[in-house]
C-alpha cells in the first residue's frame, strides 16, 4: 500500500502533466505571430532560469517573435512528424539543429573565432531533414577570403561533443546560437531562409528545451552568413 508521501508525490506528478498538456493546447491555439510566448512548465526552475536568460538576450537585441517549448524526455526517440506536432512547427522541415565545426586545416595562427571570415570554428544551422554539405561551406569560405587563403586550408569537421559544449556552453542536442559562451560565427543554411512560414525551431539551451524564432529577426540579431550548404 502506498504511503501518504508517495500518494502526494504521484498526485503532484499528475498535476504537472495536466499543466504541461494545458500549455501545449494553449500554444496550438495561438495565432501565427507568437510574440515572445514562453511555454515552459513553471515548476521546472532550471528551465525557467535558462528561458529567462535567453529571453533577456533576445529582447535586448530586438527579437520579440519567439517561443520556448519544453519537449518530453523521449523527444529524440520520436519520428520527425511527432516532433513537429509536439512543437507545433509548420512542417518537419522547420525543425533545425546547430552543429559546431572546426577547420582542421586552418593555419597554425588561426586558433579562435576573432576573424569571422577565417575562424577556427563555425556553428552551422541546418534542417534535420537535409543533408549537410561541408564542401559547400569550404567553397564559401574560400570565396569569402577572395581566394587569398588556399582552398586546402579549409576542412570543416564536427568537433567532439565535449569540445562543442566547452565552446558553446551547451551540451549535445541543446546547442543554440543565443548566449553562447564563445562568439562563434554562425552559418545559416539558405534553405531555412526560404521556409514558409518564416519561423523555425532549434535548440533552446537545454536538451528538452526548444526555441522557435522568426527567421528575419534571427538574421537581424545573429547576422549569420547565409549559405546554400545542404541537399534534400
Amino acid at each position: 500500500m502506498a504511503t501518504l508521501a508517495e500518494a502526494a508525490a504521484e498526485l503532484e506528478r499528475r498535476q504537472n502533466r495536466i499543466l504541461e498538456r494545458i500549455a501545449e493546447l494553449e500554444l496550438h491555439l495561438l495565432p501565427d505571430r507568437f510574440s515572445a510566448v514562453v511555454s515552459v512548465s513553471s515548476h521546472d526552475e532550471g528551465s525557467s532560469s535558462t528561458v529567462s536568460r535567453l529571453s533577456d538576450i533576445l529582447r535586448a537585441n530586438g527579437v520579440d517573435d519567439f517561443v520556448f517549448k519544453r519537449a518530453p524526455s523521449d523527444y529524440y526517440d520520436r519520428p520527425f512528424e511527432a516532433r513537429r506536432e509536439i512543437l507545433g512547427a509548420a512542417s518537419i522541415h522547420h525543425l533545425c539543429k546547430s552543429i559546431v565545426l572546426v577547420n582542421t586545416q586552418a593555419h597554425a595562427s588561426v586558433t579562435d573565432c576573432s576573424d569571422r571570415n577565417n575562424s577556427k570554428y563555425y556553428l552551422v544551422v541546418v534542417q534535420y531533414t537535409a543533408r549537410f554539405n561541408a564542401e559547400a561551406v569550404k567553397n564559401f569560405l574560400y570565396s569569402l577570403n577572395n581566394g587569398k587563403i588556399p582552398k586546402k586550408k579549409f576542412n570543416l569537421r564536427l568537433v567532439p561533443e565535449d569540445q562543442s559544449a566547452k565552446l558553446s556552453g551547451y551540451e549535445h542536442n541543446a546547442v543554440t546560437c543565443v548566449g553562447m559562451k564563445t562568439d562563434i560565427p554562425v552559418i545559416l543554411d539558405e534553405a531555412i531562409v526560404k521556409l514558409n512560414p518564416d519561423f523555425f525551431w532549434l535548440g533552446g539551451g537545454e536538451v528538452e528545451l526548444k526555441l522557435g524564432i522568426r527567421t528575419s529577426q534571427f538574421i537581424n540579431f545573429i547576422k549569420p552568413f547565409i549559405v546554400s550548404c545542404s541537399s534534400t
